[in-house]
């Protein structure tokens, strides 16, 4: 006898519950237990569970048939959703593709001069600037450059487009509570799926030979902060500012350029930062559908136990990851340096 069969039984449903199906499968573990031969011993009081309150009630469905449901109708979907998302994604996949096959296609005496020379435009800092010659040059050395300058194209183009379509959601964001409150929640989902969890709807919906598939991941992973830190900045502003500009009788878009975004700027120069690293986070775990780049190394070394090839290619994952950060934050101190002078 079931646990809930007098519960069932007290609130007058056993009719309705002898209606459904008698002959539904049995859970797992009452499978397990019957191929062994021995009997399942559940908790005293078991948590009414769907599965559990199925045991007394056939008419109640179980926890298979809820995942089963969501599965039907995320594939019932899905011709829909690729019709729509395919034309819009495509030019995704063109930029990473085009990014990848520059980045292999320009021979690293080239290449590494116009690194060089950004990193010194961003930081305007020898040390800095040394640091990320050095770093390069140890990843040559190390035979890692090539699928280094993978990673790094994958990160310009995730990474640009996160800044592209985060700074105008921030600034939107900014000028309204109402689209603040609806994005906010959003902005949090994003930020606290698991990793692994971005991928599961989208090796659904496209093919792991398409470049767009860890390309959308990377960006829903990274384009939180810039949003966040856009919003925030702006908001910050102080409001005698605003009034002046107010009385000199800027409008709209006259305060939103010349006042506001150039005051903000330290906070969305920090939220581009945090996008950086996300985006190389997320580059990593996107090898698992494909992405390619020094992730690929680490899950080889994960897969075949081969612990060199593992450790070399995240100690060039930390160095891809100082490069950004160290560059990026000289950016940011020299835009700090530059409004505390104006």
């Amino acid at each position: 006898m079931a646990f809930y069969d007098g519960l069932f039984s007290v609130l007058g449903l056993t009719e309705w519950c002898k209606g459904g199906d008698s002959a539904a499968p049995m859970s797992m573990a009452d499978l397990l237990a019957k191929s062994s031969g021995k009997e399942t011993s559940g908790p005293l009081f078991p948590f009414p569970s769907l599965d559990n309150l199925s045991e007394s009630c056939s008419s109640i469905i179980q926890s298979r048939d809820v995942t089963k449901g969501i599965e039907n109708g995320f594939l019932a979907a899905k011709p829909g959703l690729k019709a729509v998302l395919d034309p819009i994604t495509q030019p995704l996949s063109w930029l990473l593709d085009g990014a990848l096959w520059t980045f292999a296609a320009v021979p690293w005496f080239i290449m590494v001069p116009i690194l060089v020379a950004i990193a010194w435009y961003a930081s305007r800092s020898v040390g800095v600037t040394v640091f990320v010659a050095f770093s390069i040059f140890l990843l040559g050395l190390v035979d890692h450059y090539d699928v280094a300058m993978q990673t790094l194209s994958i990160i310009f183009v995730c990474t640009g487009i996160s800044v592209m379509l985060g700074v105008p959601i921030g600034i939107a964001m900014s000028k309204s509570d109402r689209l603040q409150r609806v994005l906010v929640p959003v902005l949090d989902l994003l930020q606290t799926l698991p990793t692994f969890v971005y991928l599961i709807p989208l090796i659904f919906l496209f093919s792991v030979t398409e470049s767009k598939l860890y390309g959308i991941a990377i960006i829903l992973y990274a384009i939180v902060p810039v949003v966040r830190l856009t919003d925030l900045g702006i908001r910050l502003v102080d409001q005698d500012v605003i009034e002046a500009a107010n009385a000199f009788g800027m409008n709209s878009r006259q305060k939103l350029v010349g006042v506001e975004l150039p005051l903000a700027l330290p906070n969305i120069m920090a939220g581009i930062n945090q996008t950086i690293m996300m985006s190389l986070a997320m580059v990593v775990i996107a090898s698992l559908v494909s992405a390619p780049g020094l992730g690929v190394n680490v899950l080889r070394g994960i897969r075949n136990l081969e612990l060199g090839v593992g450790i070399v290619a995240g100690i060039g994952i930390v160095l891809l990851a100082v490069i950004l950060d160290r560059v990026s934050k000289a950016a940011l101190s020299r835009v700090d340096m530059t409004r505390v002078k104006h």
